[in-house]
């Protein structure tokens, strides 16, 4: 149930992010999360995306460097300590946690968290047993 998550590498200059949403909206590619990581040269932009599946060729084909990475979409209770609990279960089973970022569900009533882990399918069959909801690609579709 990974989640593809598409990453861009961007020159650190005017315009650049402006550009990439320009073109996935011209494609009619709606961007469901992202995050910017960046330094004073360059940025990654990661991005869960409609039609993941299209979106490196249409991305690479203006220009950019792209890269899918498959990560966890988890359904977190939108309360204190929610997040807390998940991230509990991965350290108990010794999961590392190499980044995240989080977005609230448009119900409202819970955050949606994407996870880059180590051990990735480990990590999906203890969420899993835990009980943590994980969303695949076509729910985040249809939010």
């Amino acid at each position: 149930m990974a989640v593809n998550q598409v990453s861009v590498f961007l020159e650190n200059k005017v315009g650049r992010l402006a550009e990439v949403t320009r073109i996935l909206g011209e494609k009619g590619v709606n961007i469901r999360a992202l995050s910017i990581a960046d330094t004073t040269e360059f940025g990654i932009l990661r991005m869960i995306l409609t039609r993941p599946d299209e979106v490196r060729g249409i991305l690479e084909e203006a220009g950019f460097t792209v890269s899918e990475t498959e990560v966890i979409v988890v359904e977190v209770p939108d309360e204190p300590g929610g997040l807390a609990k998940v991230l509990s279960s991965l350290r108990e089973a010794q999961i590392n946690m190499e980044y995240l970022y989080a977005f609230v569900a448009p119900q409202g009533k819970n955050a949606l968290v994407v996870m880059k882990v180590e051990k990735i399918e480990e990590a999906r069959e203890l969420l899993e047993e835990k009980k943590v909801k994980i969303l695949t690609s076509r729910e985040i579709e249809t939010l």
